[in-house]
């Protein structure tokens, strides 16, 4: 379990603990028993079985598949997946891929509704660019919602990331995005279901290497 639901839980089970002594009536305990229950089931973080096989991308987050789209960047071209994150969804996040942690890049904004497009680039978000060891580039953004009300991330750039490693947090309901190279095969199609570490996304050719760009062209999931 991620430490900020012990946080949560104990808390209002000490409030709840508090009640019963003071009224006496322990009935009235249950109602902040009831959130510390959500609290402890939310911030739930299981282990998860990474693929190995190289060149395979994996999902960085739980949740429903809402969007595969093909975009442009100064970079060339790119595929974005965009992953939908509900309350009932694990939401501890997880490297893609393995590599050189190359930036992190926080941006204050809004909380529209995570499945609304216009949140990609008016909501709170943290992109994270990540230079992969096959010789490619993968980016993904953490994307606040309409609930979600912070972004946490634990890796500096310069961090080596393995495949799946657990990386940050989005709290409540959001979003995340994945900018894949142009030539990846997609797995996956709008409306399924994935598992954060687990579930695999994309997989790169090793025969179509991409050199990596100079300057990130990540920032542009539009």
């Amino acid at each position: 379990m991620v430490r900020d639901g012990y946080f949560y839980g104990l808390a209002l089970i000490a409030v709840a603990v508090v009640v019963g002594l003071l009224t006496g009536a322990w009935g009235w305990a249950v109602l902040p028993l009831l959130p510390a229950a959500f609290f402890l089931w939310f911030f739930r973080d299981p282990e998860r079985s990474i693929p190995q096989e190289p060149g395979l991308t994996v999902s960085p987050a739980d949740g429903k598949v809402t969007e595969v789209a093909r975009v442009s960047t100064p970079d060339g071209e790119r595929l974005r997946l965009s992953i939908f994150l509900s309350v009932f969804d694990v939401h501890v996040n997880r490297s893609p891929v393995a590599g050189i942690l190359r930036e992190v890049r926080y941006s204050k904004g809004e909380f529209l509704n995570a499945m609304n497009p216009a949140c990609a680039q008016r909501n709170e978000r943290n992109l994270v660019v990540v230079d992969c060891t096959e010789g490619y580039q993968v980016s993904f953004t953490q994307i606040a919602g309409l609930l979600a009300r912070r972004i946490v991330f634990t890796k500096r750039p310069g961090d080596q990331l393995a495949r799946g490693e657990r990386v940050g947090l989005i709290k409540f309901g959001s979003r995340t995005d994945v900018l894949l190279p142009g030539h990846a095969e997609v797995l996956v199609k709008a409306g399924d279901r994935v598992r954060g570490g687990a579930s695999v996304l994309a997989r790169i050719p090793a025969s179509e290497p991409e050199s990596l760009p100079a300057r990130s062209g990540a920032e542009l999931l539009v």
